[in-house]
């Protein structure tokens, strides 16, 4: 394999030492392919993804959705016209375009849980 270019990658604010730690730096964690995985099916409440998700603390989702916000790659929408608050949260056109690689992701998963 080639040797790649010595340089840092900046996105966010935030320095990366290569493209793949970058990537990972966005998507990396437990829990945030998993978000990403239901979320490629369209806009979801923050309680159907505490459905979907029954093994993750609130406080976890609540941090990875955060950051995922603070990156770009998803959108939270409040909506405050009557009781109770509704919160939705989708894809960015950013987010979007981490779907082939989450699905992949997935994919391999699959593959390897299956034998």
């Amino acid at each position: 394999m080639a040797k790649q270019p010595d340089h840092s990658f900046e996105y966010n604010g935030k320095n990366y030492p290569c493209c793949t730690s970058l990537t990972m730096g966005v998507i990396g964690g437990k829990w945030k392919t998993v978000i990403l995985y239901h979320l490629s099916a369209g806009k979801m409440r923050y309680n159907e993804l505490r459905k979907a998700m029954p093994m993750v603390t609130e406080r976890t989702l609540s941090l990875q959705l955060q950051q995922l916000q603070d990156d770009g790659i998803i959108t939270r929408t409040v909506y405050a016209d009557k009781p109770p608050l509704k919160v939705d949260y989708e894809l960015t056109k950013v987010g979007l375009t981490l779907i082939p690689l989450v699905h992949a992701i997935a994919k391999w998963g699959h593959e390897r849980a299956n034998g």
